[in-house]
């Protein structure tokens, strides 16, 4: 399964460059919901991104949770998550079922409860 579609990768842009245009302008940024959930299958690994780097469209930003008790607000390169492998050699791959109920800033709150993500 391609880990994400053309759809999300266009949402994905365009989020970013809504971002980058509003810290431009005033220094802040837009609060989206995620437009995708990644997970590692064999592990306790979830992404829930939210936005592409305008200029480094390999860079996404969202919530990261590699599975140790410590989720963050952070980027990871796209590449380097197609390219991870889990303990029992399978890929990360891509929740086809995640709807977003929440923007960004609500899943982090209920991750950093939690211990992790919640989604």
């Amino acid at each position: 399964m391609k880990l994400l579609t053309n759809e999300q990768i266009h949402r994905l842009a365009r989020n970013g460059r809504a971002n980058a245009e509003r810290i431009d302008d005033d220094g802040d940024t837009h609060d989206f919901e995620p437009v995708v959930k990644l997970f590692m299958p064999d592990g306790a690994a979830t992404w829930l991104l939210t936005e592409t780097d305008p200029d480094d469209p390999d860079i996404a930003f969202g919530l990261c949770d590699l599975g140790m008790g410590c989720p963050e607000l952070g980027s990871v390169r796209i590449s380097e998550l197609e390219s991870v492998r889990g303990r029992l050699g399978l890929p990360i791959e891509r929740d086809r079922h995640f709807s977003p109920t929440s923007r960004l800033s609500g899943y982090a709150a209920k991750a950093l409860a939690a211990g992790r993500i919640v989604a």
